[in-house]
């Protein structure tokens, strides 16, 4: 096992790759661990828009292994080729291990990481949620688990981990019949090792880390790290302004909570109300949803080839940027403190949800809007529904 790998990093997604990276160097520099994620700062406290605080200068941040397990879709692999080689330029070893596609994929990858993940003394996951993160889980024996963002779904994480619950996605809802519910059972002793493995309490000798730009509080023995995208703003940026608006996509219609027709008239109302040209796809979205969005309003649609947190701080980026509730209505405004770009987020109203949504789902979003900080707020009003 190299030296680097004694921390070994497991990320499925570009923002997770991107998290590690903002872990690693905030590591480097020891930011304090706290219990809460304080008032983001972008603003002075007049009303100005002038520098933010210095960002901290280059570290050295000390070398990790990251193992990339990659999604099977084109721009999710895009992205992460993209800022794997960021983090190669970093001295981060990285490797590429393909555990989807085929039917044994999963276990040939267990089966060639599983000597590492035993012996490495640090761990760093994205996605307490996925399966076979849980599945690596039963394996490590580190003293240190560390947990950095997977977007919102860390602020779900966080709740169900305080309240001893089942780790489930909050857009999940049950289904699958029979064969599901089996699957389930099957699967429920994972499920519960790695939920104790997150909850260290009563575990002597044992860490766990949340590094996160989420509103999350820590509890129990967990300790909480602020990610305030430093190593974005040390390598990136301030970017050029533009005058106009820009929107964030959000893939709320792909995972069945945003009825499709209800999202389009949103996205015309916020085009024509604050001037937009342009339109920043998630990498989730649906090339046929795009083709309906760009011919309803004209917008020029995006698909940003890195996470938006750094399209963003490369710019050029409009002078303000409206999203959806979503994971960047709490990391923007860390990414662009002091550049002058003002973050607004749009309520989703609860009758844009479909009727097979999630019982959680208009919780969840309105949780999301609620306790993001430094955002202009803009009622959901400004999207009529159809009809």
């Amino acid at each position: 096992m190299t030296p680097s790998a004694s921390t070994l990093a497991f990320v499925e997604s570009p923002v997770q790759l991107l998290n590690v990276l903002e872990w690693a160097y905030a590591r480097a520099g020891e930011q304090p661990q706290l219990d809460g994620v304080p008032r983001q700062r972008g603003r002075r406290a007049d009303g100005g828009t002038g520098p933010g605080p210095a960002a901290r200068p280059a570290g050295a941040a000390t070398p990790l292994r990251i193992v990339v397990l990659p999604p099977t879709d084109p721009m999710s692999r895009g992205q992460l080729r993209r800022v794997a080689a960021l983090a190669r330029d970093e001295g981060h070893e990285v490797q590429w291990q393909e555990a989807r596609g085929s039917r044994f994929a999963p276990l040939k990858a267990l089966a060639a990481l599983a000597r590492d993940v035993r012996a490495a003394r640090t761990v760093v996951v994205g996605d307490p949620f996925s399966r076979y993160v849980q599945l690596l889980l039963t394996l490590v024996r580190a003293e240190e688990l560390v947990v950095v963002d997977d977007g919102t779904a860390t602020m779900e994480f966080m709740a169900q981990t305080a309240r001893g619950e089942r780790l489930v996605r909050w857009h999940r809802i049950g289904g699958g019949g029979l064969p599901g519910r089996i699957r389930e059972l099957a699967y429920a002793p994972v499920s519960a090792t790695a939920r104790r493995r997150f909850t260290p309490a009563g575990r002597p000798g044992h860490r766990v880390e949340v590094f996160s730009s989420m509103p999350v509080t820590a509890h129990g023995a967990m300790t909480l790290r602020i990610n305030d995208f430093a190593w974005t703003r040390a390598r990136f940026g301030p970017p050029r302004l533009t005058k106009g608006t820009d929107l964030v996509g959000t893939s709320l219609v792909e995972t069945g909570v945003v009825d499709p027709d209800r999202y389009l008239d949103a996205v015309r109302a916020l085009t024509l109300e604050h001037g937009a040209t342009r339109y920043f796809a998630h990498r989730r979205e649906s090339p046929e949803k795009l083709r309906a969005l760009s011919r309803a309003t004209g917008l020029e649609i995006v698909r940003p080839d890195l996470p938006l947190e750094l399209i963003a701080r490369r710019g050029p980026v409009g002078r303000t940027i409206v999203s959806f509730p979503s994971t960047v209505v709490h990391t923007l405004p860390y990414a662009l403190t002091g550049t002058g770009v003002t973050v607004a987020v749009c309520d989703v109203d609860p009758a844009w949800l479909t009727g097979s949504a999630s019982p959680r789902a208009r919780s969840f979003l309105a949780g999301v809007t609620d306790t993001a900080r430094d955002v202009r707020r803009l009622p959901a009003q400004a999207a009529p529904t159809a009809g």
